[in-house]
């Protein structure tokens, strides 16, 4: 029989120190997309399936915990993932015209881990647009993203593109049902070049010579000038190799402390992205730390399908991987009934001190060693060194 304080697999408490840091994240991605003109909604934990499940594909159907809600009889789920929520949101409550810019921060709950460090419970930070089928909103969300880790501070950051367009661009016409396409899609992924082989021995010439040759699209700025030269010349893949191009010259341009290079094989969400998306990592992460891209399709499903463009990251692995905040100055303040200590007290803490009263006249509190403390002189309250 297990404990009654064993928690489930991958779900863990988060102690003071690691909350302080946690929170100040949060605080400071929030402002950051703030100072961009974005709005906070907050969604709710659980809602209809139906909503949750819309337009994101089978992955995150097997990220979300179901149950039967009692008092309709109808299946609900937690969230796995915001996106879908704000979509909802836009599309149906606001139903504003023209560009909207929302950003949210709240947990999200997976039935399973997807590391074997990583949380089954992370808090989702997140921004998007809506409204803007340009390339102007890409660029923004991108610069946003990039932002919201140089807040977190966060050291060595590479920026990976990639375009949903160009194997869509490669496979149009090919006569392949889906299921045969989701295999090519994880040997893509996983760069299995004899299993791509195998899946496209029936396919039209150019487009296997495509697919193969994708596999080894990877790396710096010369990989766009390779692909120009390697895939088939057709409107939409020209349109994703153009628009990649002028996102990594803005990234390099904005951000030129953060690596920027392309994985045209990388189908991270390939079922849920409709142009241009990125991914981007940084020292001591095993995976991304951020994903992000276009996915205009996402509100269709709330019978308004606007162009849709964001990203998202997960606040308690970026402070796993960040600087932790300085720690507070903490003040002992004794116990005592003076009016004149308790008027003190207040005016410090709305000048943002942390007064922490003494209740057993101790040397140390629950936050560490004292570091000053309040004493009397002549009917007056001062501060001390400790």
């Amino acid at each position: 029989m297990s404990s009654a304080w064993l928690l489930p697999e991958h779900i863990a408490d988060v102690l003071p120190s690691g909350a302080r840091h946690i929170e100040a994240l949060r605080r400071g991605l929030l402002d950051g997309a703030e100072r961009y003109g974005f709005e906070l909604v907050i969604p709710p934990l659980l809602e209809h399936i139906e909503s949750l499940l819309s337009g994101t594909g089978h992955e995150l159907d097997l990220k979300t915990f179901k149950l039967v809600d009692q008092s309709s009889g109808r299946t609900l789920g937690l969230r796995a993932d915001s996106t879908p929520q704000v979509a909802r949101i836009d599309a149906h409550i606001l139903n504003r015209e023209g560009v909207v810019r929302l950003c949210y921060c709240g947990p999200v709950l997976h039935t399973r881990a997807s590391g074997s460090n990583a949380s089954r419970e992370p808090l989702q930070f997140g921004a998007e647009i809506y409204g803007h089928a340009g390339l102007e909103a890409d660029l923004e969300i991108q610069d946003l993203a990039l932002e919201s880790l140089r807040i977190a501070q966060l050291d060595d950051v590479a920026l990976d593109l990639a375009d949903a367009r160009i194997v869509r661009g490669i496979v149009a016409g090919v006569p392949v049902d889906v299921k045969a396409l989701d295999a090519v899609y994880a040997a893509l992924a996983a760069k299995d070049v004899a299993l791509l082989r195998e899946l496209t021995a029936g396919f039209p010439a150019d487009s296997r010579r495509a697919l193969l040759a994708l596999v080894g699209l990877y790396g710096g700025v010369d990989v766009i000038d390779a692909a120009q030269r390697e895939l088939p010349d057709r409107p939409l893949i020209g349109a994703a190799l153009d628009d990649l191009r002028r996102l990594a010259d803005h990234a390099a341009a904005t951000h030129p402390e953060v690596a920027v290079g392309f994985d045209l094989a990388d189908l991270s969400g390939y079922a849920y992205y409709s142009g241009p998306r990125f991914a981007v990592y940084a020292t001591g992460a095993s995976d991304a730390v951020a994903r992000g891209g276009r996915y205009d399709e996402v509100g269709a499903i709330f019978g308004r399908n606007r162009p849709a463009v964001g990203f998202s990251l997960d606040v308690k692995q970026l402070a796993a991987l960040s600087p932790p905040p300085s720690s507070p100055d903490v003040i002992r303040a004794p116990r005592s009934d003076d009016p004149a200590l308790r008027r003190t007290v207040r005016e410090l803490r709305a000048g943002g001190a942390v007064i922490v009263t003494d209740f057993e006249n101790g040397a140390a509190s629950g936050r560490g060693a004292w570091r000053r403390e309040l004493v009397a002189d002549a009917g007056r309250w001062s501060l001390r060194e400790c």
